[in-house]
């Protein structure tokens, strides 16, 4: 199979064999040719040392101990991209389970692929031919993913390999090779090694995948749910099936559920949809009917998923978010309600968040196994459309402090925010239009009327 480069892959094949050095693709971004799927991640492999691939390429850094270089190429748009160029070598001794303790440079293509993790990302090409040596397009034809030699050493070597593994099957829909599979169920304790970080980056990366359900599923039949997110796996086997309820599945499947059929492809979104009853199995209770309860689990799940954010080391926005989705998930929809519910309820969550609450209650409503649609969920959506029409606070009146001022002829002071807030709240009763002349022509009578003074 005759595989199609870009101009600056092109360039950087030929500037190293002019050379008189060996130059190849490899790993994904030949796995990805293979399916023709896009790739963004070119990655060549060379017996060039970083020295004299930096003479090479006048436009690059080398600043790891990894042997990358990364070389800046100009493309046809004058945009500028970065390659990665490494030189051959052999690795040995992982005493943290992720990273070598000694490099060695290589002389050889073999000694390189020899390292790599799967089969699928094992394969390399010098721009005419595909150099396969662990039957990597065997496995890509039969969906496989199989670690390259011993799966046990693979994952001694680096324990984060063994979410790749379940996040490439995941993204490409592919089958664990039995033998790798059992390594990391073996294996999967060493996961607590690897930096919450990492761990985090490959979790969002399945979440975001097109069936984040069946990575999550996948994770924990491989027992690495345990380590990555304890709290979780004690929502397996907490039954919610009861008189009054409506429940069908236990917390974990209902969990597991929702996040499958959440339609926000934000995986901050998901995640918190994954995770919105994790408040359930400490809040579990029973009525002496045999109704279950689980009385503020969203108050209990938010502290839980705060805590969870803080140890995946989460951004500070994401993590805000996390705990918002939960805290408030648990609302009612009801197209009856009053106004006032309504904008507490919006208050509460935020209307930038609104879309997102939505996607993780469909979410939840259909991994409870409700229908496909709710007359009364979409009743309720435009209640809240219309509820937003309405100003939130004194700030979206569609006149500001300056007007008080200039019609009282004063400057700032107590008295403006006094004008503005009997405005604000003429509105919110529905006395006042929130329209700019309207409202100048209020602060006009009121001055009149002298109803407020300094």
């Amino acid at each position: 199979m005759k595989l199609k480069f870009s101009e600056e892959v092109k360039e950087i094949f030929t500037k190293l064999k002019r050379a008189k050095f060996q130059a190849y693709i490899v790993g994904g971004c030949v796995r990805d040719l293979l399916l023709g799927r896009e790739t963004k991640d070119w990655d060549f492999t060379t017996d060039a040392l970083p020295s004299q691939i930096v003479k090479l390429f006048p436009d690059s850094f080398y600043d790891n101990k990894f042997g990358t270089v990364g070389v800046k190429i100009k493309n046809g748009r004058q945009e500028t991209n970065v390659f990665e160029i490494t030189t051959f070598r052999s690795e040995s001794g992982y005493s943290d389970h992720r990273h070598p303790d000694k490099i060695v440079w290589g002389k050889t293509l073999e000694e390189d692929l020899q390292r790599r993790d799967f089969t699928i990302n094992a394969m390399a090409s010098d721009g005419t031919k595909i150099i396969d040596l662990y039957d990597g397009q065997k496995d890509l034809k039969n969906k496989i993913i199989k670690a390259v030699g011993d799966p046990d050493l693979r994952f001694k070597e680096d324990s984060l390999r063994m979410m790749r593994a379940v996040r490439f099957a995941t993204y490409l829909k592919y089958l664990i090779d039995v033998k790798t599979f059992s390594a990391i169920k073996e294996n999967s304790f060493l996961l607590a090694k690897i930096s919450h970080e990492r761990i985090r980056d490959e979790l969002l990366k399945i979440i975001e995948s097109d069936y984040p359900a069946d990575g999550i599923i996948l994770l924990r039949n491989a027992g690495l749910i345990n380590i990555i997110l304890p709290e979780l796996e004690k929502c397996f086997g907490v039954e919610q099936k009861s008189p009054e309820r409506h429940h069908i599945y236990d917390v974990g499947t209902h969990s597991i559920m929702a996040l499958k059929h959440c339609p926000s492809r934000n995986p901050i979104v998901r995640f918190a949809t994954l995770l919105h009853d994790i408040g359930k199995p400490v809040t579990a209770g029973k009525t002496p009917e045999g109704v279950i309860t689980f009385y503020n689990h969203e108050i209990i799940g938010a502290s839980i998923v705060r805590n969870i954010a803080d140890r995946l080391h989460f951004s500070k926005k994401d993590r805000d978010l996390l705990v918002k989705l939960v805290r408030y998930h648990q609302f009612t929809v009801d197209e009856r309600q009053t106004d006032t519910a309504l904008r507490r309820f919006l208050r509460n969550v935020g209307k930038e968040n609104l879309e997102d609450m939505l996607a993780l209650r469909t979410g939840d409503r259909l991994g409870g196994g409700a229908r496909e649609t709710s007359w009364r969920l979409e009743l309720y959506k435009k209640r809240l459309v219309e509820v937003q029409k309405q100003p939130f606070t004194v700030a979206d009146l569609k006149v500001s402090g300056h007007a008080v001022m200039k019609i009282y002829g004063i400057g700032p002071g107590p008295l403006v925010g006094a004008v503005l807030k009997m405005l604000f709240d003429d509105v919110v009763k529905g006395i006042l239009k929130n329209e700019k002349e309207v409202l100048l022509k209020r602060i006009n009578d009121l001055k009149k009327e002298s109803k407020i003074t300094s």
